[in-house]
């Protein structure tokens, strides 16, 4: 059996790649570009968050075929309720039950479930790949 799978792999690969595009956007964006800490980091994320699309479509699910629409506004809504409400749960949980604990702990907690969160929905809502049903020739005759 296993560790992981391809696609698994994949996702890791894609989401090393959006944070890095993300951190480093935010750090040229704030600290060479002198923009807002609000302004970069919108534009970081959104950045990040539009590269984990294409390449997640394109690459980790190969869901090419799909409607791109579909896809697009599914993926923005499943990412964005695992950042803002998802993490924010797990962050306020842990936060409860370990008081006193390192910022850190929670936050990353908060990612960790987060990135189960993104996986699973964009394996099975988000890129989902639909089968083509083919009629049976009774059904096939059935119709003519």
């Amino acid at each position: 059996m296993k560790l992981i799978s391809a696609t698994q792999l994949r996702f890791g690969l894609v989401g090393v790649a959006n944070t890095l595009v993300d951190a480093l956007g935010y750090l040229v964006l704030y600290s060479v570009a002198g923009l807002p800490l609000f302004v970069a980091n919108f534009c970081s994320t959104t950045a990040g968050m539009l590269l984990s699309f294409t390449l997640n479509r394109n690459f980790t699910f190969r869901a090419k075929d799909g409607d791109v629409r579909r896809q697009a506004l599914l993926f923005f809504a499943v990412t964005a309720f695992g950042l803002w409400v998802v993490q924010a749960l797990v962050i306020y949980a842990v936060t409860s039950a370990l008081p006193g604990v390192t910022p850190l702990v929670p936050k990353f907690a908060g990612i960790a479930v987060g990135l189960v969160w993104n996986y699973v929905l964009y394996n099975k809502v988000v890129f989902r790949t639909r089968r083509k049903v083919v009629p049976t020739p009774a059904q096939e005759a059935a119709h003519d």
